[in-house]
């Protein structure tokens, strides 16, 4: 039986997201500073991943772990996954990021996702980047 945790929390959009990042996706507390962000696909989050659940960083720490990224913004909603590994630190207290490599550092959620920023659908980048979009996160492990 496999059982699942799921984290919901909200982010805002902002005129500087670009979702362009071919590697990576980036959910973060601060605003955007510059386009040169362009990982960036939701700024002022109310969490990062020091604030996760500790269960949730237990069981994304097993290899085979299953973790998603859920992101609905006005009904449109796009899910990336990837795995979890027990080198994650969970250290952030302001960004939670997604990789599509094997790297990991203190910000990294999960790694050899299915998708980066710039595969991200067009429709739901451009409603990230109005300022007053309130987006809907979902993390999933498993």
């Amino acid at each position: 039986m496999v059982s699942a945790l799921k984290v919901t929390f909200y982010a805002w959009g902002d005129p500087l997201i670009t979702a362009l990042h071919r590697t990576t996706i980036e959910v973060t507390k601060e605003s955007v500073k510059s386009i040169r962000g362009d990982c960036v696909v939701a700024t002022r989050s109310e969490l990062a991943l020091r604030e996760l659940p500790e269960e949730f960083k237990s069981m994304a720490k097993f290899e085979e772990a299953r973790i998603g990224l859920i992101i609905e913004v006005n009904g449109i909603s796009e899910e990336v996954w990837g795995r979890g590994h027990p080198s994650l630190t969970f250290e952030s207290g302001k960004d939670i990021v997604v990789r599509k490599s094997g790297y990991i550092c203190g910000r990294t959620l999960m790694i050899h996702s299915n998708k980066a920023a710039v595969d991200l659908s067009r429709e739901i980048v451009r409603l990230l980047k109005r300022h007053d979009t309130r987006i809907k996160l979902t993390l999933i492990v498993e």
